[in-house]
């Protein structure tokens, strides 16, 4: 009997072993479910009420499953991965955004300078409620791309939702064919102090030798004394182009990214190889929350090894590494593969999709110098730059296209040579200002259009009243009077929308960006900062 007890003792232990064994085996896991998976589709297909497509039915199945993952671990199809390497190294029809993940959203990381997106007013941290009808809680990253995307010529409708304006902002948007350029421009901010500027918007194909070449032409005339780099809306692209940018300003052998992952081939690091042709001058790099993944490589490996002031905005916050795997039939599958760390240890992704936290928020780590810096925040700039927020007048002005038309006519009217800045600003105002009176242009500030339906639901309780007639009257004329003083308070934005306009029809859009650089606000902090060698100094070394 003892013995017949034993047999079945290690008979159920076997069996316990055994099933414990394959609850922890992830292929017998996947064995497993794949044929649930299989038998569950067939007898839906064979048996439910309706005909169902199948295809889109396994299709919404993988997507589903992908998404528990993170917004950028997506299934491409074959039209898809003809896009990609349109993006590394051509052009592609689209209205010119960059699309990202954020708080469960989608947002606009970027609107590409110069393209429909734009010139009608979308701005970089949109948070997109619809495009062409479809509920953005809907789409991926991907899928928002896919129907942004296609044929140039035809339009795309994205509502947007902007912090500090109420109501929903709809855009009417034209695609058209875009030009993938990694610098988009580059000169003097100060010719006659040789303070350098480039413009970096992305990081694909050959990004570190163009701005090599750009740096190496700027010196053509002579030694630059300062450089700025711009990042501010540059989404990102090649991890390996970011190292090469960083490679020309940081001394050989300095880390400058790690990457992790649970493949061994995911664990790399990556150091510079040559020698720095900009080593140990002033170098600024600006940043704004549109600049993510390659662009925070960049800054926060300049910053960790105090080799540059940051200046600007938080970065956006995008610490996960991407991939591109081929799969059957034409399709490919781009896939989070690793974390990246910058030299100082820092992981600086904002949001975490693993479900636990693998880094604590707020964590200091500290510079090559001894600076603190902190851990899951994007990049901190060493100097805050923040932008002055929007008010409905100035939405107005962009989505009516009114710089566009003023420009338009100022042109056709002949009035001679591109305006001065800084000179001619009080006469093109008043220009401005003449020809909104002629184009008969209205709008509601948000006090005026909330007392309006706060006036309207009154008298929808209570009736109208000859008692209170007065005092509406009079609060309505000073909210108006508010309103103009609206048009003085945007006065140096509206100057700047108006130059900017104005030089794309004098010399172009290199003309224009030449001007941006011009008015910059931050770009003249930055030429004051490099030229203030003992301010420089004492924020690289405190």
């Amino acid at each position: 009997m003892q013995r017949s007890k034993l047999i079945l003792l290690l008979i159920a232990t076997g069996v316990f072993a055994a099933g414990f064994v394959a609850l922890k085996d992830p292929f017998f896991q996947i064995r497993k479910n794949f044929t649930i998976f299989s038998e569950v589709i067939s007898e839906v297909n064979e048996l439910y009420v309706v005909d169902i497509d199948p295809e889109r039915t396994i299709r919404r199945g993988i997507n589903a499953m992908l998404e528990t993952l993170d917004p950028y671990t997506v299934l491409i199809d074959e039209s898809q991965t003809q896009d990609i390497d349109i993006m590394t190294t051509g052009s592609y029809a689209g209205v010119g955004i960059e699309v990202g993940a954020r708080g469960g959203e989608l947002v606009v990381i970027a609107p590409i300078d110069g393209y429909s997106a734009q010139r009608k007013g979308v701005r970089a941290g949109d948070v997109i409620v619809r495009v062409n009808g479809i509920p953005a809680s809907e789409l991926s990253p991907d899928d928002l791309n896919s129907q942004i995307r296609g044929q140039a010529g035809t339009t795309v409708e994205l509502v947007v939702r902007r912090l500090g304006i109420d109501d929903d902002l709809v855009f009417e948007l034209e695609r058209e064919r875009i030009e993938i350029k990694n610098i988009e421009w580059f000169g003097f901010a100060n010719e006659e102090e040789r303070i350098g500027y480039i413009l970096l918007t992305r990081f694909t194909q050959n990004a570190g030798a163009d701005v090599r070449r750009a740096i190496q032409e700027l010196e053509e005339s002579g030694e630059l004394n300062g450089l700025i780099l711009d990042l501010r809306n540059n989404p990102g692209g090649l991890l390996i182009e970011a190292v090469r940018v960083a490679d020309l300003f940081l001394p050989e052998g300095k880390d400058v990214v790690r990457t992790q992952g649970r493949a061994s081939q995911t664990r790399n690091r990556y150091r510079t190889e040559n020698r720095a042709i900009y080593e140990d001058r002033p170098l600024v790099v600006l940043q704004n929350g549109g600049s993510a993944s390659s662009s925070e490589i960049v800054s926060g490996a300049l910053q960790d090894h105090d080799r540059a002031v940051v200046m600007g905005d938080g970065s956006f916050g995008k610490g996960l590494v991407q991939i591109i795997r081929p799969i059957s039939y034409g399709m490919a599958l781009k896939i989070t593969t690793s974390k990246y760390f910058i030299p100082s240890g820092r992981y600086i992704q904002t949001v975490d999709y693993s479900g636990a936290d693998s880094a604590d928020e707020g964590e200091v780590f500290n510079t090559a110098g001894g600076r603190e810096v902190f851990q899951r925040n994007g990049i901190d700039p060493d100097i805050r730059f923040d932008s002055r927020p929007e008010n409905m007048l100035e939405v107005a002005l962009i989505r009516g296209n009114h710089f566009f038309f003023f420009a338009n006519e100022y042109i056709a009217a002949d009035n001679g040579d591109m305006p001065e800045y800084g000179r001619d600003d009080d006469a093109l105002f008043e220009a401005f200002v003449a020809y909104l009176d002629e184009a008969d242009f209205e709008y509601q500030s948000r006090s005026q259009r909330r007392f309006e339906e706060f006036l309207n639901q009154l008298l929808e309780d209570y009736g109208p009243s000859s008692a209170v007639n007065a005092e509406i009257e009079t609060i309505r004329q000073q909210l108006e009077a508010k309103k103009q003083r609206e048009m003085s308070e945007s006065r140096l934005m509206i100057l700047r929308e108006l130059y900017l306009e104005l030089s794309t029809r004098f010399a172009g859009t290199s003309g224009r960006q030449q001007s941006a650089v011009q008015i910059d606000p931050l770009v003249s902090d930055a030429v004051s900062l490099l030229l203030d060698r003992d301010r420089y100094s004492q924020i690289l070394n405190p």
